[in-house]
């Protein structure tokens, strides 16, 4: 009866251990069961252009303008505050509170604002003592505060970076922002800026609805070129929920060329990465509009299947990217990376079509259409440019 007793108990112990690993199993899938993100995010930061210097007034005439001028028709719905949103200290109670000199109203009044364009309001914090900026506390220890205030506010979207991180494995760190905006009571996007670090696309899909890949972008062609080249590697972990990151868009601000913004936006939404505006849209000219605007490119970027576009083919500078849509099509960028016009050529076998296909090749840019294509593509394509295809088989 002893022994009995003995190998009764063991059966028990390995059930419970078995039952809690699979309830913590099923908690960690659903973490991001919010809703959010079945397309990767479109919306706006304030960060690239504005750094440190927002107000009120500039969120307010952001949003204007994201109405006035059609984009958030087109998609862009996100209106994000970056960092230096808010005071230095905690109020008497803990939490954090908007800077009384540049947000007087106050984020719930400007929540409030936003939301009553048809737009969403997305909200700064880190997953440190400091923001990156450590002119506001983060978040570290204030975790399921922090997510209740935002949600009191009425916050859509959290960026959660990871300056003042004491050393904290960050995934100790993430994981706590991401149960407590599950348990705010709101849906909050959950925006993970940990910069790649870790190698968060590996483990983050559970915890983010994105994760960056990579440090901070920066307004020129090698910034842009090398950090596309970064967050390709990590392509196939990206799916609907969770996407990779590799940082906002500098279209519009003016350190590249019409030709290379082209390319940085096309490459972004073959990529899945989120479209998040990084210009003063206040004053846009009509070459960024245009760029920003392109409905069949941001289709691309928002198709349902939800598969990360990567790079094929590099011959020198020259390069395919391609990745599947949705209805079996497959989109195509052919870009040169060099400083000569060149042609550039994608075999049906390369990009994942049969080399029988007979195909009608959608120019995104020229917006016509190439009936009958068979066999490749090809085009010639000017220095730091693209051209950007979807391919739809043909019917006959």
């Amino acid at each position: 009866m002893v022994l009995l007793g003995f190998f009764l108990r063991i059966i028990t112990l390995v059930l419970s251990l078995t039952l809690t690993q699979l309830v913590d199993g099923f908690q960690s899938r659903m973490l991001m069961s919010n809703g959010l993100a079945l397309t990767p995010q479109m919306g706006w930061n304030s960060w690239n252009h504005f750094q440190c210097n927002i107000n009120e007034t500039l969120i307010k005439q952001t949003a204007d303008a994201m109405v006035s001028s059609g984009l958030s028709a087109k998609g862009y719905k996100y209106i994000n505050i970056d960092d230096c949103w808010g005071e230095l200290k905690r109020d008497s109670q803990g939490n954090m509170v908007a800077k009384a000199s540049t947000f007087p109203s106050g984020i719930k009044a400007l929540s409030d604002y936003v939301h009553s364009k048809g737009l969403k309001l997305g909200i700064y914090s880190d997953a440190g003592t400091l923001t990156c900026s450590k002119t506001m506390p983060g978040s570290l220890g204030y975790e399921e505060q922090d997510a209740k205030t935002f949600a009191e506010w009425g916050i859509d979207y959290l960026k959660y970076d990871n300056c003042e991180n004491k050393g904290i494995s960050p995934k100790e760190r993430y994981p706590k922002m991401s149960k407590a905006l599950i348990n705010s009571g709101r849906s909050i996007f959950f925006s993970m800026c940990e910069w790649g670090q870790d190698d968060p696309a590996t483990w983050a899909g559970d915890i983010g609805n994105s994760w960056r890949t990579t440090g901070d972008i920066q307004d020129n062609w090698n910034s842009m070129t090398s950090i596309a080249d970064l967050n390709d590697r990590w392509a196939s972990y990206a799916r609907p929920g969770s996407w990779n990151d590799p940082d906002m868009l500098e279209v519009g601000n003016g350190g590249m060329t019409k030709e290379e913004y082209r390319s940085h936006f096309s490459i972004w939404a073959l990529a899945k990465a989120p479209l998040l505006i990084g210009c003063d849209l206040r004053s846009m000219n009509k070459d960024t509009f245009e760029l920003l605007s392109n409905k069949e490119v941001i289709a691309v970027n928002q198709d349902k299947l939800g598969i990360q576009g990567k790079k094929i083919k590099k011959e020198g500078d020259l390069e395919v990217w391609a990745g599947p849509l949705s209805k079996k099509r497959v989109a195509v960028i052919l870009w040169n990376r060099g400083s000569l016009p060149a042609n550039i050529t994608a075999r049906w076998a390369e990009i994942g079509l049969d080399s029988s296909a007979t195909v009608n090749a959608r120019d995104l840019w020229a917006h016509s259409t190439h009936s009958g294509v068979k066999k490749q593509l090809s085009a010639l394509v000017e220095p730091h440019a693209c051209k950007m295809y979807t391919l739809t088989r043909s019917k006959a």
